[in-house]
C-alpha cells in the first residue's frame, strides 16, 4: 500500500491503467511494451487483466515479462478476481505474487474470508469484490438479506472487517462507477478504504458523479481504471494523460488539500 500511496503522490495520478490485450500475439507483444511506455507517466497503477493473457500460448510468459517492462515505482494489481478457498487459494496467491511478481489482486468474496486471506500477505494490496460494473439480468449483487441492506452491502462489510483486522496488508473494494449512487453508499459504509473503480468509458460510467461520490476527504481514495479506452487509443499517452487530467480537475476542485 505504501507503494500505492508513494506513486499517487509523486505521479499525481489516481489512474489505473487497464491491460485487456487483444490481437494476434506479436501485434499484443508490441502493443503492451507501447501503452506501458506512453501511459506509465501518468498511471497511479497498471491492471492487467489475467484472462486475456491465459487465453494464449504463451499467457504467463507474456504476463511475467508485461510485469517486468512497468516501471518497478508503479503497483501492478493482477485483475483475476480469484474466488476459491484453502490450499487452492493459496496456490492463486503463490501464483500472483511469486510468479507473476504482482503487487495485488482482485478477489471474489462469494465464499466469504477464506478466499481473501490467502492475498493479504504483507505489504500487498486485495481488492474484494463489492458491486461490479455490469448490469446482468439476473444478479445476486443486489439481492436483500433478512439482516438488511444487499449481498454487495455485506461485502462491502467483510472487506472492511478484514482490512481492519489484518493490519500489515490492505483490503479495499472493486466498485463499479455505472452506479454513483452505490459508490456513494459504499463510501459512507467504507470511509477509508481504497475503491478500485471499472466502468469508465465503454461500459458508461460517469467520472464526475464517480469522483463526487467516492473521493476520500483527502482526495485519494479511488483507482479509476480504464482499459479499452486507452488500449484502443490511437495514442495511449494522450489518453491516459487527459483521463488524469479530467481526474485531476475534479480533485482540485472538491478537494482543498489539493487545490
Amino acid at each position: 500500500m505504501q507503494k500505492l500511496i508513494a506513486r499517487v503522490q509523486s505521479a499525481n495520478s489516481l489512474l489505473c491503467v487497464g491491460l485487456d490485450p487483444t490481437g494476434d500475439d506479436a501485434t499484443v507483444a508490441r502493443r503492451l511494451r507501447e501503452v506501458i511506455a506512453e501511459a506509465a507517466p501518468y498511471a497511479a497503477a497498471f491492471k492487467p487483466n489475467l484472462a486475456f493473457f491465459l487465453s494464449r500460448e504463451n499467457g504467463v510468459a507474456l504476463l511475467q515479462q508485461t510485469v517486468r517492462d512497468i516501471p518497478k515505482d508503479i503497483p501492478v494489481i493482477l485483475d483475476g478476481k480469484f474466488g476459491d478457498i484453502a490450499n487452492t487459494a493459496e496456490q492463486y496467491a503463490r501464483f500472483t505474487y511469486d510468479v507473476v511478481g504482482a503487487d495485488g489482486a482482485t478477489v471474489n468474496p462469494y465464499m466469504g474470508d477464506d478466499t481473501i486471506r490467502p492475498f493479504a500477505r504483507p505489504g500487498k494490496v486485495v481488492f474484494s469484490l463489492a458491486k461490479t460494473s455490469n448490469k446482468p439480468i439476473h444478479g445476486l449483487q443486489d439481492a436483500a438479506m433478512t439482516r438488511g441492506g444487499s449481498i454487495s452491502d455485506w461485502a462491502a462489510r467483510l472487506a472492511k472487517l478484514m482490512d481492519e483486522e489484518i493490519t500489515d496488508s490492505t483490503v479495499g473494494l472493486v466498485v463499479g462507477a455505472t452506479e454513483p449512487a452505490t459508490v456513494a453508499k459504499l463510501r459512507a459504509a467504507c470511509p477509508e478504504q481504497w475503491f478500485l473503480v471499472p466502468g469508465i468509458g465503454v461500459q458508461g460510467g460517469d467520472l464526475s458523479a464517480t469522483l463526487r461520490a467516492g473521493l476520500r476527504k483527502d482526495g485519494s481514495g479511488l483507482l479509476i481504471n480504464s482499459s479499452r479506452g486507452i488500449w484502443q487509443a490511437q495514442d495511449a499517452g494522450a489518453a491516459a494523460r487527459e483521463l488524469q487530467e479530467q481526474i485531476n480537475e475534479f480533485r482540485a476542485v472538491t478537494s482543498p488539500t489539493h487545490a
